[in-house]
């Protein structure tokens, strides 16, 4: 239990600092960091998967068109979230990204009832309103919905709902998805350089260096949750989850200085209370089931 805590926290915890990691890119474009991102995070786990001995599923994967299909449709929602966290960074946005992932719990919650037809909890549906009502709160005072939050948690539940019935495991099933898109980023990659406009080859070493690690710093996190998934209840990795949030919101006021209004707060506020009593009734249906097995 131990173990699968520190993994889950270490996961989240990158995960909420990467808005600093990201800011240090902003001399490069954010098109031209998700290339990266996508190149290098496949030139980190191929040979991860090579010195663990998990290639066997390729041939599996590789024979079956559907399960190809698949997985380019959650290739292309993984990207679409990624080119817009790293587009809100270096357009100082962290705040507004970090509700994406405030939300992200309860927008799950409703595709699988509008989607999977899963039975809505009494206890589920008062967060699902409140949350609704910090969106609309947030529309009213802004003129506009908070699009930036709604698409990356739209994009991101979507895509977890992909792979939660996806045939390969985490390491597998994203390797797929970064083999899929290698192709298109490094055409793109190649485009820039013979525009004279490859952010990489007029880069200083350092700024090099924090390019290439894009691939690490992508693909380090989502090992370090997988491995902590396994091994502690999924009710406690839910409560884990909020702590990449919560550290992007607190990154995007103290270290960006971004403005957080009253208005904006109470939108906020409503959402953070959902998300209690969603956390709140989560662990209470857990104890029951618990005591119910013994």
């Amino acid at each position: 239990m131990n173990r699968g805590i520190a993994f889950a926290l270490s996961a989240y915890l990158l995960w909420g600092l990467l808005p600093l990691y990201l800011h240090l890119l902003a001399p490069v474009s954010a098109p031209e960091i998700l290339a990266h991102r996508i190149v290098w995070s496949l030139a980190t786990v191929a040979p991860l998967l090579v010195a663990l001995r998990r290639l066997g599923w390729l041939r599996t994967a590789l024979a079956a068109p559907a399960t190809l299909w698949r997985y380019a449709l959650s290739a292309l929602l993984i990207s679409i979230n990624w080119i817009l966290y790293i587009w809100s960074v270096g357009a100082g946005h962290v705040v507004d990204a970090s509700l994406g992932y405030f939300i992200n719990p309860l927008v799950n919650v409703l595709l699988g009832w509008l989607l999977l037809h899963e039975r809505l909890r009494p206890g589920q549906k008062l967060p699902l309103v409140l949350a609704a009502a910090g969106v609309l709160w947030l529309t009213w005072q802004a003129g506009s919905p908070p699009w930036i939050g709604l698409t990356l948690a739209l994009s991101f539940s979507l895509y977890g709902l992909l792979r939660k019935t996806a045939a390969l495991g985490a390491l597998e099933g994203f390797s797929v998805e970064v083999a899929l898109l290698a192709p298109l980023a490094l055409a793109y990659l190649a485009w820039l350089a013979a525009h004279n406009a490859l952010g990489f080859s007029s880069a200083s070493a350092s700024l090099r260096a924090l390019l290439v690690a894009a691939g690490p710093f992508t693909a380090v996190p989502l090992l370090l949750f997988a491995a902590g998934a396994r091994r502690i209840s999924f009710s406690l990795l839910g409560i884990l989850q909020y702590l990449a949030p919560t550290l992007q919101w607190l990154v995007g006021i103290y270290a960006f200085h971004e403005p957080f209004t009253f208005s904006k707060a109470v939108g906020f506020a409503l959402i953070w209370l959902a998300l209690l009593l969603y956390a709140v009734e989560g662990l209470w249906i857990g104890r029951q089931r618990q005591k119910c097995a013994t």
